[in-house]
């Protein structure tokens, strides 16, 4: 009961910085410096929970102040304090919670099924072609027997190239904003291409089977 509580008293702190202080934290952000760098880890920790900026336009915000190097290792850094966050408090605080809700969820269960076997290539899979979304994605792992390690590593790897390209168009915005969002087109394209085939080969095995 004491870790629930302390889980829900977190959560509820984060969400309410991220929502009612939105504004502030990305003037904080575009000022640059180094309060301006801790800003901004908080910040993409806190839309790991509670998306009150899409991270595109946050990570390239963010590219876009720092430069391509720094945005990168500012947003990956922030990411990864959330997403690890988000792990041990669906291991820890809400597992009974979170394991209710997605038993009613049959292709959820499958893939944790998956996940258990294959877990590196598995999360690695999911964080760089986003087929299911990144909070299911921290849920099933924080409920599976997932080394929280295995979890860090393959989840720190598949979360580059995103946050690379998307630090890097931020940082070319200003001196050429079409190359920037040629570059943002082209991987989304890229990204539901891969999805489409995907979701095809199911489809067709389905079918088959």
């Amino acid at each position: 009961m004491y870790k629930r509580i302390l889980s829900i008293s977190l959560l509820v702190i984060v969400i309410a910085i991220g929502f009612l202080q939105k504004d502030e934290l990305i003037l904080l952000i575009k000022e640059g410096g180094i309060l301006s760098i801790l800003i901004s880890m908080l910040f993409v920790a806190i839309c790991v929970f509670f998306p009150v900026i899409p991270f595109p336009v946050l990570a390239g915000v963010i590219g876009g102040v720092f430069g391509t190097t720094q945005g990168v290792i500012v947003s990956l850094t922030g990411a990864m304090a959330g997403t690890m966050s988000f792990f041990f408090l669906s291991r820890y605080g809400f597992r009974d919670y979170a394991q209710s809700k997605l038993m009613k969820y049959p292709k959820v269960q499958e893939y944790e099924e998956f996940l258990n076997r294959n877990s590196f290539v598995a999360i690695l899979t999911c964080r760089l072609i986003p087929i299911i979304p990144a909070p299911v994605v921290n849920i099933i792992c924080g409920l599976s027997k997932v080394n929280w390690l295995t979890f860090f590593t393959s989840t720190t790897i598949g979360k580059i190239p995103n946050i690379l390209i998307l630090s890097y168009a931020g940082a070319s915005f200003t001196n050429n904003k079409l190359f920037s969002f040629g570059l943002y087109g082209s991987y989304i394209l890229v990204i539901f291409i891969i999805y489409f085939i995907a979701i095809y080969r199911k489809m067709a095995k389905e079918t088959v089977d």
